[in-house]
């Protein structure tokens, strides 16, 4: 039987929500040397675990922090991706989104569990006594879920003017990262679009030069930190391909903590090379959630991939034969499990 190609998207920050409680604990058996690990790491570091972290009633306050949230997010993104039935798929490629790009990391085998949680446990935590700045999101689409220029050039022209930053390329959303001043500033003057603009809770200025402050903490961690060639090729912030025989692991190891951490983080882009370079019988959206689904039927519908050109077109395929399958979506993790 041939397999079907596929290509791996793990998810950022903000995709561990009410929804999502129980959601480890649930598929924690595909990883259980993984979660063992992360449990004894977070336990030895007075920290809950996250099995425990998982179980408990969900808190904003408690689960949204980048220090819970991040190893979180990882651990359930890590079930997700080792409950893939292998057998019928095969993984050409992995991606992310914002902190997804160290789950890609991990996934590809770059570094190894211990590391892989270290660098994510690291990063979640660099802010755990102050936040440096903010993010909020704003759409650029239309109702058919397709980019309208007046409103990407208009929004483009108030985050210049405000002082902000593209913090990350979204498909038809842009997040946007600041100081709280220049994000207040932003926020008031941008016309209400239902619930946006949004400003993301517990979220710092990511991908923003505002994360120069926390480079020295980035470059200590750096050290410790063993890079290796990615065993499957991942597709990083800027749509490079990073592949098995030709990664320089130190210009790897240099974009990971340096650029991607304080340079916009161009999701988009990451799509549609992993498109246009693999392409894919699938593309699968690991877990925790599935709220990353409509940024990437977005950018499938700019560049007409498959011949989709609408929101009503993506439904449709969706609806006869999947090209985009999200794990956090019974129906369609019973596919690919």
């Amino acid at each position: 039987m041939n397999k079907e190609r596929i290509v791996i998207v793990a998810p950022g920050r903000g995709s561990y929500v009410r929804e999502n409680t129980g959601a480890l604990n649930k598929y924690k058996s595909s990883i259980k040397d993984q979660l063992s690990l992360i449990d004894s790491k977070r336990e030895s570091s007075n920290q809950i675990t996250i099995t425990e972290l998982d179980k408990q009633g969900f808190k904003s306050n408690v689960h949204m922090v980048g220090e819970n949230a991040s190893p979180l997010i990882y651990a359930c993104s890590l079930a997700d991706f080792y409950s893939i039935d292998k057998d019928k798929y095969e993984v050409v490629a992995v991606t992310g989104n914002s902190m997804g790009w160290y789950t890609s990391l991990s996934l590809a085998k770059s570094l190894n569990d211990e590391d892989s949680f270290n660098l994510i446990q690291s990063m979640g935590s660099m802010m755990k006594e102050k936040l440096i700045g903010g993010q909020i999101i704003y759409p650029i689409i239309d109702e058919d879920w397709k980019i309208n220029e007046e409103k990407r050039k208009f929004l483009n022209k108030q985050i210049k003017k405000y002082k902000a930053y593209v913090s990350i390329n979204l498909g038809g959303y842009v997040v946007i990262g600041g100081d709280s001043n220049s994000l207040n500033l932003l926020h008031s003057s941008l016309p209400k679009n239902d619930k946006y603009p949004f400003q993301i809770p517990f979220n710092g200025a990511f991908h923003t030069p505002l994360m120069n402050l926390i480079s020295s903490k980035v470059n200590l961690l750096s050290n410790s930190l063993d890079f290796k060639k990615p065993k499957i090729p991942i597709v990083d912030g800027r749509g490079k391909i990073w592949s098995p025989f030709s990664t320089d692991i130190n210009r790897l190891s240099n974009y990971t903590m340096k650029h991607q951490v304080n340079k916009t983080y161009d999701f988009s882009t990451a799509i549609e090379v992993s498109l246009k370079e693999f392409c894919p019988d699938k593309i699968v959206l690991l877990g925790p959630g599935y709220n990353l689904g409509g940024a990437i039927a977005q950018i499938i519908i700019k560049n007409n991939w498959l011949d989709i050109k609408s929101k009503d077109d993506f439904k449709k395929f969706q609806n006869k034969n999947p090209f985009l399958l999200s794990m956090g979506l019974i129906d369609q993790r019973k596919k690919l499990c």
